[in-house]
């Protein structure tokens, strides 16, 4: 009798591909490769049918378990784009957390320190370098990422597989699992969590194709590489001064940006993007929107936050979306009397406007990208709110003059990169 497997089914223009093996009474699944995957549905439960399948050659993935649906794909495949590249930007494990085509969070795996640890509430799990990352990336924008897409550009281990476990999400694409990671995934959501395995090593054609109402675009792939020292050499303010945490943030910044919907703006501090401005009509609606997620973050490490007094065993969607209340200006959905608590031990005091702006005046060092020229200064003015010390965009508005102004009157180094990043 075959017990504790799970089986992948992959429509191949009319065949199921899978075999099935004994090992010590314990039955394993190995997936050939395919050329197609037969999907539930598209985009949504109407459009049907929907597969994703290649041209020539066979699939460079593996669904080793679930069954990821037509969005789940599609954020898998660019969040793979993303962690790969920044592996080899920056040499270090790197990990994103993808919503709906753009990214919540991504970062790479730079040691947590103890507050950025009781921010992410893993003070009680041992940590990878791998882990690091992507805790980084799923604590940046918590509310965000809550039942993301998971990417990872390293072998997944089983310090990220536990993590991975604890939070809500939809599934994970890595180049390989271990044996004590994968046991742990594949028993997340009753067995149904979706886990793929990605060749590294594939390399797409360089002619892209998408259909649009039936009419087919074809453009090259955007192949840029965007870790260079060339990348920062147009340095156009009075302050000149780039470190290289500075070039590597900005790097971080201009990568994530690559692959999140246009247009788009990005914060970064200490290997991590701390918050991302995506699918705006507007720049400074994106600037604006990224900065109030910055702020966000940065918030969540004010001492009030960090000592709120919890009731034992919150769940942690309630304690992350009252934690954002708690900061915001309708303070007391969460602090009127008979609603406190359902989630304090003893009402918490008010976080007043005027300690949050003291504290957000205290955040420094940020660097912040954006995938196409700033056209007036009213960015730089928003992104300085935010401690914004560094930037790098592209150049090229009628404006530049007044948007330089702006960076010297605050004293931020600006960078032009000359280079154009949309995504759609």
């Amino acid at each position: 009798m075959l017990q504790d497997y799970s089986v992948c089914y992959i429509g191949v223009q009319g065949y199921v591909f899978f075999r099935i093996f004994a090992e010590n009474k314990h039955f394993k699944q190995q997936m050939l490769m395919a050329k197609e995957l037969e999907l539930k549905y598209g985009c949504n439960p109407n459009q049907k049918p929907a597969r994703i399948y290649m041209k020539e050659g066979e699939l460079p993935l593996e669904v080793l378990n679930g069954r990821p649906g037509y969005i789940n794909f599609l954020d898998a495949l660019n969040g793979w784009q993303l962690v790969k590249e920044l592996k080899e930007a920056t040499g270090m494990p790197a990990a994103t957390s993808f919503k709906h085509v753009s990214p919540a969070g991504a970062a790479i795996g730079l040691e947590l320190d103890e507050t950025m640890k009781q921010i992410y509430f893993v003070g009680d799990l041992p940590l990878s370098p791998l882990a690091n990352a992507y805790v980084r990336a799923r604590g940046a924008d918590r509310m965000s990422s809550y039942g993301d897409f998971i990417a990872l550009s390293d072998v997944c281990d089983e310090e990220t597989a536990r993590f991975i476990n604890r939070e809500v999400s939809d599934g994970v694409i890595a180049p390989g699992y271990t044996e004590e990671a994968l046991a742990i995934l594949k028993a997340k959501r009753k067995g149904t969590y979706n886990v793929i395995q990605i060749d590294p090593e594939y390399r797409p054609a360089p002619i892209e194709h998408k259909d649009v109402f039936g009419i087919t675009f074809e453009q090259g792939r955007n192949e840029i590489k965007l870790n260079g020292e060339e990348l920062f050499a147009n340095i156009p303010t009075q302050n000149k001064n780039l470190p290289d945490a500075a070039k590597r943030d900005l790097m971080i910044a201009l990568i994530t940006l690559k692959y999140t919907q246009s247009n788009s703006v990005c914060y970064v501090k200490d290997g991590q993007a701390i918050g991302i401005g995506a699918g705006q009509q507007s720049r400074i609606h994106c600037t604006r929107l990224a900065g109030n997620k910055a702020d966000i973050w940065y918030l969540r490490q004010h001492p009030k936050v960090l000592n709120l007094p919890w009731v034992e065993k919150i769940r942690r969607a309630d304690r992350d979306n009252t934690i954002d209340v708690y900061i915001s200006d309708d303070h007391d959905d969460v602090l009127a009397d008979g609603v406190w608590q359902q989630f304090f031990t003893e009402k918490p005091e008010v976080l007043t406007r005027e300690e949050k702006r003291a504290w957000l005046d205290t955040l420094k060092g940020v660097s912040l990208g954006s995938d196409a020229f700033f056209p007036f200064g009213d960015n730089i003015e928003r992104a300085h709110k935010s401690g914004v010390e560094y930037i790098a965009q592209a150049g090229g508005s009628v404006r530049d003059d007044h948007v330089i102004e702006t960076c010297d009157k605050y004293g931020i180094t600006m960078a032009f990169t000359g280079i154009r990043l949309f995504h759609h």
